[in-house]
């Protein structure tokens, strides 16, 4: 019993160690936020992004869309003002911002890839992005 106890004492101490160190402070913050609805939620996701990096510049911030989400990341996608999508993710691309958009949804909607804004990238996968983020670099997640 109590060699039982030891063992999930470390293992639950192994299991903490990541999240201790990102606690800790080190390096800039690193967050996913996550866009899989419809140009509404992306035009919350860009005000979202812009305060933001008001408050914290050196913030390293990734979009990953999939879903219905990616449909401003398509050329000529307008906001509900009129006003092309495009320029707001030039701007944010510039201060560092990445977007990343679903092959998967590309595909299973019939979107041609040349469609997609020069400044995003194309991922296997959204969700599958969305984890190895979280998982694999330590990034917080965020859905707007």
């Amino acid at each position: 019993m109590r060699m039982t106890l030891v063992a999930a004492a470390l293992a639950a101490a192994a299991w903490w160690a990541p999240a201790a160190a990102l606690a800790a402070g080190d390096g800039p913050v690193k967050v996913v936020y996550h866009v899989n609805e419809n140009n509404a939620q992306a035009l919350n996701a860009l005000r979202n992004i812009r305060n933001h990096l008001t408050a914290d510049p050196s913030a390293k911030i990734v979009v990953v869309t999939h879903a219905g989400g990616i449909q401003f990341l398509l050329d000529g996608a307008l906001d509900a003002n009129g006003a092309p999508f495009e320029a707001a993710v030039q701007e944010l691309k510039g201060k560092g911002v990445d977007f990343r958009v679903c092959q998967f949804t590309l595909q299973r909607n019939k979107i041609d890839p040349a469609k997609v804004i020069p400044e995003a990238t194309l991922v296997p996968s959204g969700v599958a992005e969305v984890s190895r983020l979280q998982f694999k670099e330590g990034f917080a997640y965020l859905r707007p």
